[in-house]
């Protein structure tokens, strides 16, 4: 006997409604790249943000140091510089970078005092290691570092000495260069002079322009080394 289809009933099968395994596999592919894409452009957008602040900070640290210097003489006011010889027939420089005394720098009278001298946080008081507290603003002052709520996190005493947290990571490196007057990327020993010839007068010891440089440095908590951020380099005649 014929068997006969009921009428609400189709021949063939027909699957439920959905996606398959293989769509929404394909979907979360697109999705997480569309993800990771937003996560690592951020990422960039955030270093990029840093670095620009970075910059701006060693800049600023820079030109404090320019400016504390701007009106200094090149060399020191009294004793300026001299050529002695060391008893073995070589002659050496006396009075180039910091003068007996100098110990803080509210003492440098000149440009040569600061050549070699670092300002840190991690600076200490005396200049048997070149280095002092820092970094310092144009007054020669430590710039503290500053508390979440703004606050300063340390003050200078009585006796110009800095007491509590200098502004963190930040290194102040200066270096004084006696440069040739008609080149300035030509740098001389800090004992150099020329002696007359024919019509040449001669150059005296301290009769050279300086090359003034401050690099500065950051060091971040998580930083094994100091990395340079900037150097700032001008010329004083």
């Amino acid at each position: 006997m014929r068997s006969r289809t009921k009428p609400n009933q189709s021949r063939g099968h027909v699957g439920a409604g959905g996606f398959t395994l293989i769509e929404t596999s394909m979907a979360t592919v697109i999705i997480g790249v569309g993800v990771l894409a937003m996560v690592d452009a951020q990422s960039a957008f955030i270093v990029s943000n840093q670095w620009s602040s970075h910059a701006a900070s060693a800049t600023f640290l820079a030109n404090e140091i320019r400016e504390l210097t701007r009106n200094l003489p090149n060399h020191d006011p009294v004793n300026g510089l001299t050529l002695i010889d060391d008893g073995n027939g070589n002659m050496i420089i006396a009075g180039w970078g910091v003068d007996a005394g100098e110990v803080v720098v509210s003492d440098f009278d000149d440009i040569d005092d600061f050549d070699g001298i670092t300002f840190s946080f991690v600076g200490t008081p005396g200049l048997n290691d070149n280095d002092l507290p820092g970094p310092i603003n144009s007054y020669g002052e430590v710039i503290p570092a500053l508390a979440e709520d703004g606050s300063e996190m340390g003050s200078t005493d009585s006796n110009l000495l800095f007491t509590g947290d200098a502004m963190f990571g930040w290194y102040q490196t200066v270096m004084v260069e006696k440069i040739n007057p008609f080149d300035s990327s030509v740098a001389h020993p800090n004992a150099y002079f020329e002696v007359p010839n024919g019509s040449f007068p001669g150059r005296e010891v301290d009769e050279y322009p300086l090359r003034v440089s401050v690099l500065v440095f950051y060091q971040g908590a998580n930083d094994i080394n100091p990395e340079l951020v900037t150097t700032v380099t001008w010329i004083v005649p």
